[in-house]
């Protein structure tokens, strides 16, 4: 196979390759670019694999004219910029040593070493600097298939980074097949390995759940981490069975996947500090909790929140209690987010100052929003 793209061809790819090629080393394009490039799904992100060592790299761009920056120069990594694009060059590594956390690696020589130090076998595709893709561990059936599966002994690759978990779910969510399930063998291993979950940092897990959540349909992943007693590990208390009715009515309403409803839609304000989100997040997860449960109309939730956390909430709630989602109501919270109120705090002044002004500014708000956004600045000040 070979795969035809083009930031493959590009001028500035091929200078990293042929810096290195030209020198005697291996150029490898590795991980997720070839198996996008492969499925046919964006690429961000350029890694290239090769057996120099990192300050051998560094020496051969300077001389190419490119400009390296020693990013991860301790775990063999040099980011070389070519044409204003970063690409992540990494010498071969093997695992000498894991802790569940960390690991720590001596360079190789072999792919076949590079490769086995990874995660899942779809990760472990290389392509060189025509596009011919190199597959020494098998991977390719696998993501033909949509399957992901750990390389070679599961239990093993688990145990040398607990991430690796959380890793299956989220690119199960992204590549896998669910209507074959995840890799019975891999979800065996993960029951067996869940303590191993607390050895990891909240940012870490925060952000492979986030990834997660942001799939097109986590629902069918997110069942398999309860069943196997991953999520009330990560996420106590957590309760998915509105998170498949919420996919379903985004798909309906064509919005796009909104990670952090889709927790509001399992958890409360506690999943910030385990997840440790940041302030702004956090934020808009309480947002989004309060809402589900305020007895706020569309309109009312879309002029205080705006028309994407109003819509939010609307699906919230119809996910939750089992309901399908009427339109005018998102009608109504556009309408809501569109309206400006006539009044300012100067026209009750001075008749009304301090506490007192706003709670009248509030009343008279209030009186707007019940009718629909429609009393003008007159009507509101008439006293009548």
């Amino acid at each position: 196979m070979r795969i035809a793209a083009e930031w493959i061809t590009a001028d500035h790819t091929q200078a990293v390759c042929t810096m290195l090629t030209q020198a005697g080393y291996r150029a490898l394009f590795v991980g997720g670019c070839v198996r996008n490039a492969i499925i046919g799904a964006p690429v961000t992100d350029i890694d290239i694999a090769t057996d120099a060592r990192p300050e051998v790299v560094m020496e051969l761009a300077k001389d190419a004219g490119l400009r390296p920056v020693p990013t991860g120069i301790e775990h063999g990594t040099i980011t070389v910029i070519a044409g204003g694009i970063p690409h992540e060059v990494t010498t071969f590594r093997r695992d000498v040593e894991t802790d569940g956390r960390r690991a720590v690696v001596a360079y190789a020589t072999r792919v076949e070493d590079d490769a086995r130090r990874r995660d899942f076998t779809m990760n472990a595709l290389y392509a060189d600097p025509s596009g011919a893709v190199l597959d020494p561990l098998g991977g390719l059936p696998d993501l033909m298939a949509r399957r992901v599966r750990f390389i070679e002994d599961a239990a093993a690759r688990i145990a040398e980074d607990y991430l690796r978990i959380l890793r299956f779910f989220r690119f199960h969510a992204w590549y896998g097949d669910d209507a074959q399930g995840p890799d019975q063998n891999a979800l065996s291993a993960i029951a067996e390995a869940t303590d191993g979950l607390a050895q990891l940092s909240r940012e870490r897990v925060g952000s492979e759940m986030g990834k997660l959540l942001s799939a097109p349909d986590p629902a069918p992943s997110v069942a398999a981490m309860r069943a196997c007693g991953v999520l009330t590990r990560i996420l106590p208390g957590a309760d998915d069975r509105s998170l498949a009715p919420l996919v379903h009515l985004e798909q309906q309403a064509q919005v796009g996947p909104d990670w952090l409803a889709r927790l509001a839609s399992m958890t409360g304000p506690e999943a910030a500090g385990r997840l440790r989100l940041s302030r702004a997040e956090e934020i808009r997860l309480c947002l989004l909790r309060d809402g589900l449960g305020s007895g706020r109309n569309a309109g009312e939730l879309g002029f205080r929140h705006g028309i994407e956390d109003a819509r939010a909430i609307l699906l919230l709630r119809a996910a939750v209690m089992s309901q399908p989602l009427a339109p005018e109501s998102l009608e109504a919270a556009a309408e809501g987010a569109a309206a400006v109120f006539p009044l300012r705090a100067a026209d009750l002044m001075p008749e009304f100052e301090g506490p007192a002004l706003g709670r009248e500014l509030e009343r008279l708000k209030q009186r707007w929003i019940l009718s629909g956004f429609r009393l003008t600045r007159e009507e509101l000040l008439d006293r009548g």
